[in-house]
């Protein structure tokens, strides 16, 4: 069992976290954290489901431009947090495939060009590298963590554009705090795939009908295990541990992860 989808109507790609089996028996919380794709057509008086949700918090981790092409609609009175994950990377001057899903998937051309002969999969275990490494992605997982401990924050949902990558990360780094075991964490990693499958039907549909590779358009909206390993190893590699790494790469506190899992484990 991994965290539960949750049907809304206006916010792609939904989850509880609540409910995810921990050690000793215990499991997460329900209805505190939840994850999504971006919220650019939530409405809360037209979706129940959300409405249900009574949000406090909202951690937004897409980029600028995304931003601005699909901005969040937030209920009122809930508090919107930007943590730009990949800042640094675009920064650089070298935009990710995590943010330009759209623009690949509607020219094949240049997704064979650059993704093309398997590269896809090299091209998403480096973002997935740069998601334990990047400063700025560092500050965003810190940020996360910091809110989530914060009994004030109320139920926080946090998202990037498909919530697969940078969300996935996330969660992944959450739920191990708090306990899942390994086979938990890959199993809420790939749990995503039909619903994030499902949100980009269309334009999957549309890239290989004008000639794209269906396996680009996999490799791009889909999540596999060597995505998540290459972060898991570049955590192995740099900290030893993922304690290591929220105390010494994320900057968070033994404390805040104590406050944290007295709120979200049961």
């Amino acid at each position: 069992m991994t965290a539960t989808a949750t049907p809304s109507t206006t916010v792609a790609n939904l989850r509880d976290l609540g409910g995810t089996p921990l050690a000793g028996g215990r499991t997460v919380r329900p209805g505190l954290v939840l994850r999504s794709g971006q919220l650019d057509r939530m409405d809360v008086a037209a979706d129940p489901v959300v409405a249900a949700l009574g949000l406090r918090t909202v951690i937004d981790f897409r980029t600028a431009v995304e931003r601005a092409d699909h901005p969040d609609r937030i209920p009122p009175g809930v508090r919107l947090l930007v943590e730009d994950v990949l800042a640094d990377k675009v920064s650089a001057g070298r935009m990710p495939a995590a943010s330009q899903l759209k623009d690949l998937l509607s020219d094949p051309a240049l997704a064979e060009e650059h993704l093309g002969g398997g590269k896809v999969g090299v091209l998403f275990a480096d973002i997935y590298r740069s998601l334990v490494s990047l400063p700025s992605a560092q500050a965003a997982y810190r940020t996360l963590l910091t809110e989530l401990a914060d009994p004030e924050a109320g139920p926080l949902l946090f998202h990037c554009t498909a919530g697969k990558d940078r969300t996935g990360w996330g969660a992944t780094v959450l739920l191990a705090l708090l306990g899942a075991d390994d086979d938990t964490l890959m199993a809420e990693y790939l749990s995503v795939n039909p619903a994030v499958r499902q949100a980009f039907a269309r334009m999957i549909e549309g890239f290989t009908v004008s000639g794209g590779d269906p396996d680009i358009a996999l490799g791009l909206i889909g999540v596999f295990p060597s995505y998540l390993e290459a972060a898991l190893d570049e955590v192995s590699t740099r900290y030893g541990s993922m304690e290591k790494y929220v105390r010494e790469g994320l900057g968070v506190p033994d404390g805040t992860v104590e406050a944290l899992r007295a709120r979200l484990v049961h």
